[in-house]
């Protein structure tokens, strides 16, 4: 029968199975693993696996970079060097300052000991026009007030003081003060003819003008 030739085609047809899992169950690996691993990666560079040689462009990229990097080494070495120069500078200009401060500190310090100096002589003046009037009385001729006199004279010597009191030179308005003129045929130009009040400087410096008598040409 027509029905019976069919079902035996069918039963006749080969029955087939995908194996759809991930672990081959003979090896144990994962299947397409092993496959990738092998599979050859293609050169495209087209130089069979070789490294392929660098290019003179990255030559030059490498140059250019080494060749800026030396420049802004030395750009820096250049600074540096101009601002050890400008502390050079500043501390010699430093220095030069100090040293005119204390250039005018000792200045200073040495004007006020003169002006103090000055002072105490100027004080003790009247003291000395009495011990002149004293030797010209007579009273300091010998005795221990002439002794004390003469230590006091002593002791102000050797702070540069000095008396002006000779007789016989020329007249000088800058350490004398005439107070009387007299003519006389014995002088050629003005002269000190008689002190009447002793002079003082100290070293170079006038403290007190000498008042005398001037002996004038006739």
């Amino acid at each position: 029968m027509p029905h019976h030739g069919n079902e035996e085609e069918h039963e006749s047809e080969p029955v087939s199975f995908r194996d759809n899992r991930k672990i081959d169950p003979e090896t144990g690996n994962v299947r397409g693993q092993q496959n990738d691993a092998e599979t050859p990666v293609p050169d495209s560079s087209g130089t069979g696996g070789q490294a392929a040689p660098a290019e003179s462009g990255s030559d030059q990229d490498a140059l250019a970079q080494a060749e800026a990097i030396l420049n802004e080494a030395s750009g820096e070495a250049s600074a540096a060097v101009d601002v050890v120069g400008e502390l050079r500078d500043d501390l010699l200009r430093l220095q030069a300052e100090y040293v005119n401060y204390r250039r005018r500190v000792e200045r200073d310090r040495d004007v006020a000991r003169e002006q103090a100096v000055i002072g105490v002589l100027n004080s003790l003046m009247p003291v000395l026009d009495d011990i002149d009037a004293g030797r010209q009385h007579g009273d300091l001729v010998d005795g221990p007030f002439a002794a004390i006199a003469g230590k006091l004279e002593g002791i102000l010597a050797t702070y540069g003081l000095a008396r002006i009191d000779e007789v016989g030179v020329a007249f000088d308005p800058n350490i004398h003060e005439a107070l009387i003129q007299q003519p006389s045929a014995d002088v050629q130009s003005d002269s000190v003819s008689q002190i009447l009040r002793v002079g003082y400087r100290k070293d170079q410096r006038v403290l007190r003008a000498a008042q005398v008598i001037v002996a004038v040409p006739e």
